[in-house]
């Protein structure tokens, strides 16, 4: 087993500061490692406890008496060296130094010293000054952030320790899958490039999410990242994007911003696609997540209203898409089944009173015409129509397809109901929005990063 195989599917796990005190940063990743199911042997680390939440506890490392491929360290920043020692020589792979009181308050010589003693024995470090890691298909939360967090595709890589947990709370309220969470706090070690280059053959991980701060090594950032944009999406929300958000980033994990044009074109060189918040990030990383892959085809919205359908072509317009006429099959085929007045350009309005009938069948044969490559759905709540019926039938038709043939984007604008018809497209995996823009943004990125794809393997 590797150093990094270790960080995401070890076969043991100690915790070097578990507490019996619930509310401690200990007691609480050792309660997420046992409830949240993780399988492999638990070692609590405490000289002054025989048991902690119904595991043996041992006064060391060096005590356990069977072989540890983890160690989660949790005890003040000036026990962490000695901690380090003594899990290189038990043969401990990778250290999670939870630990703040380093380069963040200007302790180079802790942080430095923690590296050089982990190096000494071929062992990795995460963080310090971290909130954890979580690995769902391992059932491993070995994090003080919310325990049930749910299974998906997204990798989500950050910098920010409390931004990070807040958003592991946001991932379960907003149902949104994830296959790894990942606090790198400090990057003493292991950063960006070395996760990246991991993630790339993750098979439970589609798309790659990174909230950044600062890199460590520009240079290998950007190959790495060029590399694994040829087979995954890797989407950055870049911090410190003024003059006093780069010195609150120095201030913060001690990482130097850089220059936001420097930063800003990297993306672009390596494929990396940058989202402007954290709203729009976790919309395009939901979308990559639910999607089949946008290979080529028309796009086509289709829309129950003329003013949404203007809103979704300046978002998509603004983002470097723009709209061509729809396929001359499509039109031909709904043609006979619409109003008189209803538009059949692109977008395609069928109008505010169409039924729910009407709609559904209309996203369909956009869907199913062989020169679409992508759909995006926008709906407007009326008194003749129901979202709840709409989503419905819309997932039902979808399953009797054997599930969706190319990406479906929706977004449904209203009231209650239109709320929950959202939570029913998201949960079978069809990416819904409250926001026509919300929608249009991730339609865009995913048209983007097919483009981004092709010109990357062009030039390899």
């Amino acid at each position: 087993m590797n150093t990094l195989e270790a960080l995401f599917k070890p076969r043991s796990i100690a915790v070097v500061g578990a507490s019996r005190q619930p509310g401690k940063i200990g007691y609480e990743i050792l309660r997420n490692l046992k409830e949240y199911g993780y399988g492999g042997r638990i070692y609590p680390v405490n000289p002054q406890a025989k048991e902690i939440l119904g595991l043996k506890a041992y006064p060391s490392i060096s005590s356990i008496p069977d072989s540890v491929d983890m160690v989660v360290v949790s005890v003040p920043a000036h026990m962490v060296p000695d901690v380090i020692e003594e899990a290189g020589r038990k043969g401990v792979k990778v250290a999670v130094v939870i630990s703040s009181g380093f380069k963040e308050i200007g302790r180079h010589d802790l942080e430095e010293e923690i590296v050089l003693r982990a190096r000494k024995y071929g062992m990795r470090i995460l963080g310090p000054n971290i909130f954890g890691v979580v690995y769902t298909p391992a059932r491993i939360n070995a994090s003080f952030g919310p325990k049930d967090v749910i299974p998906g595709h997204i990798a989500f890589i950050t910098q920010s320790g409390a931004l990070g947990i807040a958003l592991m709370g946001m991932t379960i309220v907003e149902k949104i899958g994830v296959s790894t969470i990942i606090s790198i706090g400090n990057k003493s070690d292991i950063d960006d490039a070395d996760l990246l280059e991991y993630l790339a053959g993750d098979e439970a991980t589609k798309v790659i999410l990174i909230y950044l701060e600062g890199v460590k090594d520009g240079k290998r950032f950007i190959e790495v990242a060029r590399k694994v944009s040829t087979s995954k999406p890797v989407i950055v929300i870049k911090a410190g994007k003024t003059e006093v958000g780069a010195k609150a980033v120095a201030s913060h994990t001690g990482s130097l911003a850089g220059n936001v044009l420097i930063y800003s074109t990297v993306f672009k060189q390596t494929g990396i696609l940058e989202a402007r918040s954290v709203e729009e990030a976790f919309d395009w990383a939901r979308t990559f997540s639910y999607s089949p892959e946008y290979r080529d085809g028309d796009l086509v919205v289709v829309t129950n209203g003329g003013g949404a359908g203007v809103l979704v072509t300046d978002t998509l317009s603004m983002n470097g898409v723009q709209l061509s006429p729809p396929p001359e099959t499509l039109v031909n085929a709904l043609k006979p089944k619409l109003p008189g007045f209803a538009s059949l350009g692109n977008p395609i309005d069928v109008t505010g009173m169409i039924s729910n009938e009407g709609y559904v069948d209309a996203v369909m044969s956009a869907l199913l015409d062989d020169k679409v490559g992508i759909v995006l759905a926008v709906y407007c709540q009326t008194a003749v129509t129901d979202p709840t019926i709409i989503a419905g039938e819309l997932i039902k038709r979808i399953k009797e397809l054997g599930g969706l043939p190319k990406p479906l984007i929706a977004s449904f604008i209203g009231g209650e109901e239109v709320y929950w018809a959202i939570q029913k497209l998201n949960n079978a995996g069809i990416p819904a929005f409250p926001m026509p823009e919300r929608a249009a943004s991730s339609v865009a990125a995913l048209i983007n990063y097919s483009r981004i794809r092709k010109r990357l393997l062009r030039n390899a």
